[in-house]
């Protein structure tokens, strides 16, 4: 590997790492490019091209896997969750909570509020998952 690559992984892993600590703060492509020298564009091609998935998709994710940690808990209201997660619109949030569990997240409060599962054993069986990821698996399936 050339030592530009190597420096860019690093760098791409600061990204990913900030993202993960720092999910519930308002964290943007341009920011995050910013605090490691790239161009948003340079950042989010080489993001996807070694992670699978641009930036913002990554970052929506930890959000809604907090999210359904805390909807699992029961004591938090969904908009509640939205605003404690970061996210700053409860229409965006529930449609991408939707798409990547597969149902919305005041279903999902209800149906985990009924399992005696612990929280260790339900966060691993609830990960969120793509759609067409789910899509894949499921045409495996049948």
């Amino acid at each position: 590997m050339s030592t530009p690559h190597l420096r860019d992984l690093r760098l791409l892993r600061r990204v990913r790492d900030r993202m993960d600590r720092e999910f519930a703060q308002p964290l943007n492509v341009e920011a995050l490019a910013r605090d490691v020298n790239m161009s948003a564009g340079h950042l989010s091609r080489r993001f996807k091209a070694e992670y699978g998935e641009s930036p913002y998709s990554y970052l929506m994710t930890r959000r809604i896997e907090r999210a359904m940690a805390l909807l699992r808990r029961g004591d938090l209201s969904v908009t509640d969750v939205c605003f404690a997660v970061g996210c700053s619109s409860l229409g965006t949030f529930t449609t991408r909570f939707t798409e990547l569990v597969g149902v919305p997240p005041g279903v999902y409060r209800r149906s985990a509020a009924r399992t005696d599962l612990p929280s260790c054993v339900a966060k691993a069986v609830t990960r969120p998952v793509r759609n067409r990821e789910a899509q894949v698996t499921a045409a495996h399936l049948g």
